[in-house]
Parts: C-alpha cells; structure tokens; sequence
C-alpha cells in the first residue's frame, strides 16, 4: 500500500492542492517499507487526485481538500483522510496502527482564500478567523 502525505517539506499542510511536495511511504504488513518525496506538479482542478492514483497511491493525508478532489479521489479508489496536521511520517504511522481518522472536514469554498493564508484549512481555527475553509 502507499500513503501519499500533502506536505511542505515533512510536515502536513493545510491544503491538499497547495502543498509543497508530497510524501509518499510505501507500506508492507503494517509498517513503512520506504519513502520518497514529490514535488507538487502544479494545482490544476482534478488533476492531482488523478496523478497520485496513476503513481499507485492507496490513502491521502492531508489537513483540508476540496470537494471535488476528494470525490475524484474516491472514484479512483483512494481513501482520503483529512485533519491530518504535524510530522508527516509519525502521521503515516499512526493510519496503519488505526489511530488516524479523517476529520471530514476539507476547503469548501475558496472565495475567502488569503484572509488566514490558507494555513487553517480543515482546522476548527479556519472557523475562528471567519474565512470559511
């Protein structure tokens, strides 16, 4: 199995699409057999669900994605797991012990994009600073 982690540099970003890289860890019988990392191609509309399904990728995590990514996502076979936040290894680790749950909470709408600088998607504080991610 592969877990693909939306990331800056190692640690878990806020917004699936906008993420510096991402890290995958390539998995056997519950524990991580490998890892590398992936710079982002580019956040176009429904392509980086696509991309990461053509690279094999099983589960992401993330902090927050948008709607559509996510059911692109879903349709391509990918379990999507947001809330996700911190070490993006430890992270990784914690989904195959069972301990990572998606937070169902991902970007629904962009209009207020720039007001908390995208850091608080899929947060309760994107709730707090009132920009609606």
């Amino acid at each position: 199995m592969k877990i693909a982690a939306a990331c800056e540099g190692r640690q878990i970003f806020g917004h699936f699409g906008h993420c510096e890289n991402f890290r995958i860890f390539e998995t056997e019988n519950g524990a991580i057999t490998g890892e590398t990392s992936l710079p982002n191609p580019g956040h176009k509309p429904g392509f980086l669900p696509n991309y990461l399904a053509d690279q094999g990728v099983n589960v992401i995590l993330a902090g927050g994605m948008g709607g559509g990514a996510a059911e692109i996502c879903r349709a391509r076979g990918i379990e999507v797991i947001t809330g996700a936040a911190g070490d993006s290894r430890a992270a990784a680790e914690a989904y195959l012990r069972g301990e990572l749950k998606s937070a169902g909470v991902g970007c629904h709408d962009h209009a207020f994009e720039g007001k908390c600088g995208g850091q608080h998607c899929g947060t309760d504080e994107a709730r707090q600073c009132g920009c609606g991610k």
